[in-house]
């Protein structure tokens, strides 16, 4: 019998707003995670939980993570990645951006989570997570494919 690797599925919201400099993203600074600390990400993002759609992970981040409801995803793009070929490090994730929500988005979560910023697309911040500079930067280009790769 073959063993078959686990793809681990996670969400991510980037709230969006335009301005008179251009449209700017929501980005947290994460801490304390044990992932990529002191780089900025997604202002929410997390796993999707067994018999949870990505929509309904994303919406439920979206909540937990900014204090936020009514959220209106839009389906931005999936990227399946890895690191290092380790099947532990298999992962799809599900890009979503909103840029209409209830309330004002804050930290909830101020153990994991040392800053929350609009930045301009055309301005982001560094360090930013890697996979998902490489959406910002589609993002920003407006060149996003449904589908895109990233540490293979």
């Amino acid at each position: 019998m073959v063993d078959r690797f686990r793809v681990v599925p996670a969400s991510y919201v980037f709230l969006l707003r335009d301005t008179e400099q251009g449209t700017e993203v929501l980005l947290q600074l994460r801490k304390n995670t044990g992932y990529m600390d002191e780089h900025w990400a997604a202002a929410a993002a997390g796993h999707v939980e067994q018999g949870e759609t990505a929509y309904a992970a994303a919406q439920r981040e979206a909540t937990e993570e900014l204090g936020i409801s009514d959220v209106e995803l839009s389906f931005l793009t999936s990227m399946q990645r890895t690191r290092g070929g380790e099947p532990i490090d298999e992962r799809i994730d599900f890009f979503f951006t909103a840029r209409t929500w209830t309330g004002e988005p804050r930290i909830t979560e101020p153990d994991k989570c040392a800053g929350l910023e609009w930045f301009p697309l055309t301005g982001l911040p560094d360090p930013v997570v890697p996979h998902e500079l490489v959406t910002l930067t589609a993002l920003r280009s407006g060149e996003v494919a449904a589908y895109t790769t990233h540490g293979f």
